[in-house]
């Protein structure tokens, strides 16, 4: 098995949390993104979309974090409490999981990651839909009164979710004080999980660098993304 990675991406990271919590050897593969590896063609023959992470287990590539998680535990770990086989249990990760994909990661990943990486600034409303998506996960937290984010039991839901708190921490974004029971269950998987939490703690090491230095991409041509442009010395 292999995984194609980046070592500070939020979904690469929530991956190797799951094979690492699932204890199932793998051989890491790193991605340059500097370098633009995951926009060459032969990347695109194992994802179309050329986007990271993908998993190569055995010849079956599968990207989408979220399906690589689902995809781990069904066939390594079907009876594992990370993903639960109860119908109303199953569902509430699985929403989590979708949650973190389509409402609160966007928010983090537009506000967070992409002034780091490419020519974007960040701005009052890019602000506001963060909060918004902090709101959001505060209220989940609070209505389920439960120890993690589908219940009380850790499950592959947590995964990503760190991971995408992981970057607020790394720009010293504080969720502390308006968000206490985002930063508790956050604070909480940190100790209780230190093995899991050490993988992400890499990742947010390498943003925080960014974050003071941002790196030079001027050698990407990127699809979509402005490259920022690196002032002459």
């Amino acid at each position: 098995m292999k995984l194609y990675a980046v070592s500070d991406g939020p979904p690469s990271l929530s991956v190797r949390m799951a094979l690492e919590a699932l204890s199932i050897p793998y051989e890491l593969v790193s991605v340059d993104y500097g370098k633009a590896e995951h926009l060459t063609e032969d990347y695109a023959k194992m994802n179309p979309q050329k986007e990271i992470p993908v998993l190569d287990d055995d010849g079956f590539f599968l990207s989408e974090s979220n399906a690589i998680l689902q995809y781990l535990c069904d066939k390594y770990a079907p009876d594992n409490e990370l993903y639960p086989k109860d119908p109303k249990q199953r569902a509430l990760v699985n929403h989590r999981l979708c949650f973190n994909l389509s409402f609160f990661y966007p928010q983090i990943s537009a506000y967070v990651m992409a002034p780091i990486f490419f020519d974007y600034q960040r701005t009052d409303i890019g602000l506001k839909k963060l909060n918004l998506a902090l709101e959001a996960f505060e209220t989940y937290l609070k209505k389920s009164g439960s120890t993690y984010v589908a219940g009380d039991s850790v499950t592959i839901a947590d995964f990503p979710l760190v991971a995408s708190v992981m970057c607020l921490e790394a720009i010293e974004f504080d969720v502390s004080g308006k968000y206490p029971t985002v930063f508790k269950w956050y604070s909480g998987f940190k100790t209780a999980y230190p093995k899991l939490w050490a993988i992400a703690a890499k990742g947010m090491e390498e943003i925080a660098e960014f974050e003071k230095n941002p790196p030079d991409l001027t050698g990407m041509v990127h699809p979509i993304h402005p490259i920022r442009k690196v002032a002459s010395k």
